[in-house]
């Protein structure tokens, strides 16, 4: 079960492939029927424009042969009585001579469904072919008598064509002499007619099968370029990636030397001395006590302010590299702490202000938002030479922002990606900031005091979570 899940479970490269192909192949593959029905349907109507015109030629040809037949022998009809044999078998002779091309001849019958001429198949000729019908049902002879009783008109039927003996279809015309109650017309076989429009329609489906496979090779070419385009991107992505990773690898081994670095300053320049000098006052305590010197007790209590100043201090660097008030009672009170502490420490003036606002910020914001403020007052204490800071936190429309601002030398440049450059401390605060989808402006101000530089940090709604209704401050 767990094999058939990981066949279907796409990778984010299919995934992304599929989303740019499925479009265009839904959108060639509609159009491509769209255009294919549309020119079937154009070749449809062209074709039977074809049929028609076909046709009607033929129709018109046949009119033609009834006419001149009957102007050949009107003379004959127009002065003869009804019941003038000798005028009749005179006209069924002339019509039986007259017969054309391979298959072409006259017919009579007269309104019974007698059979009087048929030159070509001289076995109907005196027989009764009332009732007859064709292959497929269709009434002949009584329905060549109706039409000729009302004037003239044409039939389609099928009819043994006189050369082969197979069916074929074939259009007559038949006028009536209703003197003589006789129904005289003449056929053709449309069945070149009927192989011209065949052909035609095998020519259309063939361009349309074409046209069908030029579609499938342009939707394969072009889903061929989509897919090398993205295997391209993939690749020079893939490259950027990996050098945006060695460079983040290597900065993260940079901050991690510095801290370390710094840890261990911290420890020789602080704790190391202190506890050194704590070593030689307990040392000159041991002697005093040996020699029995009164003074013996000033070097304990020197020995122990010695071992509270050091606790101090380890106290201070573990606060430095984690606060535990930040987890404890939240952001503003950890901010509050941080600036204390930055006051005391190089004795600048300093403001903290806090706004009230009701949603609270996600733990990664909050560690966010204090590691700047302590990159800040980093940078501050060693090279603004400031004699104000002041940081402010507070909740807008958009997230929170927290802004940093001191008297100090101020910075050259404005943007935050050139700060970002100068210093690894303004790059950790950059990226920190973008980590949380949000904006980090740096850049210097004027005052009346003279220059100095502002740091303005904002994080988006996304990593504000709901008010738990216990608390109404920031740091909740």
């Amino acid at each position: 079960m767990g094999k058939n899940r990981s066949i279907f479970q796409l990778s984010y490269r299919q995934k992304i492939f599929l989303l740019t192909s499925l479009p265009l192949v839904l959108a060639v593959s509609l159009v491509a029927m769209l255009t294919l029905n549309q020119s079937r349907q154009l070749a449809e109507r062209e074709i039977k424009a074809l049929e028609t015109q076909l046709t009607e030629a033929k129709k018109a040809e046949l009119r033609n042969y009834v006419t001149q037949a009957r102007n050949g022998f009107y003379f004959i009809y127009g002065n003869a009585a009804p019941d003038d044999q000798h005028a009749k078998d005179w006209v069924s002779q002339i019509l039986a001579a007259m017969i054309y091309g391979k298959e072409g001849f006259f017919f009579v019958y007269d309104y019974e469904g007698n059979n009087i001429v048929s030159p070509r198949q001289t076995d109907m000729i005196n027989k009764n072919w009332s009732g007859l019908t064709d292959s497929e049902g269709t009434p002949v002879v009584d329905e060549l008598i109706r039409v000729a009783r009302t004037g003239a008109g044409y039939h389609s039927y099928l009819w043994p064509k006189p050369s082969t003996g197979q069916e074929a279809r074939i259009i007559s015309y038949v006028v009536g002499f209703p003197s003589w109650r006789w129904a005289v017309g003449t056929g053709v076989f449309v069945d070149d007619i009927l192989a011209t429009v065949a052909t035609a329609r095998a020519d259309v489906e063939n361009r349309i099968q074409r046209t069908f496979l030029y579609v499938i090779a342009i939707t394969l070419g072009a889903l061929l370029l989509v897919f090398l385009t993205g295997l391209v991107i993939n690749l020079r992505e893939r490259r950027l990636a990996d050098v945006k990773l060695k460079d983040l690898t290597q900065r993260i081994l940079d901050t991690q030397e510095e801290e370390r670095g710094r840890v261990a300053r911290e420890l020789h320049d602080s704790i190391s001395q202190i506890l050194v000098g704590v070593r030689y006052t307990l040392e000159l305590a041991r002697r005093r006590i040996t020699n029995k010197d009164a003074r013996a007790g000033e070097n304990l209590d020197k020995g122990i302010a010695s071992l509270s100043g050091a606790i101090q201090e380890v106290r201070r660097i573990s606060r430095d590299l984690r606060p535990g008030v930040l987890d404890d009672l939240g952001l503003g009170p950890a901010l509050k702490a941080l600036t204390d502490d930055f006051r005391i420490r190089t004795g600048t003036q300093t403001e903290f202000e806090t706004a009230v606002f009701r949603n609270r910020l996600s733990q990664e914001a909050k560690i966010a938002l204090y590691r700047i403020a302590q990159e800040a007052l980093t940078n501050i204490e060693r090279h603004a030479e400031a004699t104000h800071v002041s940081i402010e936190l507070k909740g807008t429309r958009n997230g929170v922002v927290l802004r940093i601002t001191d008297n100090g030398r101020g910075i050259s440049n404005s943007s935050p990606a050139k700060a970002g450059a100068g210093g690894l401390g303004l790059r950790n605060m950059q990226e920190r900031i973008e980590q949380l989808d949000g904006t980090l402006h740096i850049l210097s101000t004027h005052t009346g005091s003279g220059t100095g530089t502002a740091i303005d940090a904002r994080i988006p709604l996304s990593h504000m979570l709901a008010p738990d209704g216990r608390s109404t401050r920031v740091s909740a």
